[in-house]
């Protein structure tokens, strides 16, 4: 059956169903999980055999034993660190029922006592990939984004597959995860609009003149002691001037830059930006969560 002639047989149908019963029914099709399977768009496919990829060569935190100030602070809060990209929620209750993470922590060692661990990721999850480029970000048809600390290189592959963006940049310290982002970017053919900086962010100030689009997803708090991260946001607030151009940032300016009080009291960001409202309630499939996506932040250039 051609569009033409599906679309006849959906305006057939629906011609015949009783006008009190249309608005219930138009609602089914617009929210149900039960047509998910039929909505899989191929760019989705294509991240989820990339995260296939990557899981056998990073841990399910994705963090690597060089990363010892991360490694740190995770031990020391009630968070645990799940890539989301790599693991969906299906995949973290596996990782559970194996005995290979737990969803809870003891509040006193050897006591029967726990609390639920908080789960924590520097990636974006397929789900908050879609949602980015479809719903927070507008046409990016010929622009240039860039994403700040962008270990695994998610945002790089979403965007290269969900959007017209003519160059994405990733600027990324770590030379294992710049390993695996050339490692994916050449298996997939990404090399004509992706590129791969191995450098801190603050040696790159050119790169974020030039940006129309900047991302920085949870990149400073665990990789960073308090005077590197004032450092990195005055070099985020000193080069990110072109009128416009956006940020995304996982959490919001305000609470990333309030945990750094008194010391970045020069860290004012009203001159500089404003915050644009999103709409949070979008429907995504059966992955939606509004509350997860509510930790994403759109700015725009004063």
């Amino acid at each position: 059956m051609d569009l033409s002639a599906a679309k006849n047989e959906i305006m057939h149908l629906l011609s015949r169903v009783d006008p009190r019963e249309l608005p219930k029914l138009v609602e089914w099709m617009k929210n149900s999980d039960e047509l998910d399977n039929y909505f899989i768009d191929n760019e989705k496919v294509v991240l989820q055999s990339i995260a296939e990829d990557l899981r056998t060569s990073v841990p399910p935190e994705a963090t690597f034993s060089s990363e010892s100030l991360a490694l740190q602070k995770i031990r020391q809060s009630s968070r645990t660190h799940v890539d989301a990209f790599l693991y969906d929620e299906e995949a973290v209750d596996a990782l559970c029922e194996e005995g290979k993470l737990s969803r809870n922590y003891c509040l006193h060692c050897g006591s029967q006592r726990t609390a639920p661990l908080e789960f924590i990721s520097h990636s974006f999850s397929i789900m908050e990939l879609r949602f980015l480029f479809h719903h927070v970000l507008p046409d990016l048809t010929g622009l240039m984004l860039v994403d700040v600390g962008s270990r695994l290189g998610a945002v790089l592959y979403a965007g290269y597959l969900y959007s017209s963006l003519a160059r994405l940049v990733g600027v990324e310290i770590s030379s294992e995860f710049i390993g695996l982002q050339k490692m994916v970017v050449q298996k997939y053919d990404f090399a004509d609009r992706i590129e791969i900086v191995h450098a801190d962010i603050c040696t790159q100030p050119g790169l974020l003149q030039s940006a129309d689009v900047v991302v920085l997803n949870n990149v400073f708090e665990y990789f960073l002691d308090q005077d590197s991260q004032i450092r990195a946001w005055l070099c985020i607030q000193q080069n990110v001037r072109k009128k416009g151009a956006l940020l995304v940032t996982v959490p919001s300016m305000q609470e990333a830059l309030s945990a750094l009080q008194p010391s970045g009291d020069g860290l004012d960001i009203s001159p500089w930006v404003e915050e644009l409202p999103l709409n949070y309630d979008v429907y995504l499939g059966m992955d939606s969560d509004p509350d997860t996506l509510k930790q994403i932040h759109l700015y725009r250039v004063l």
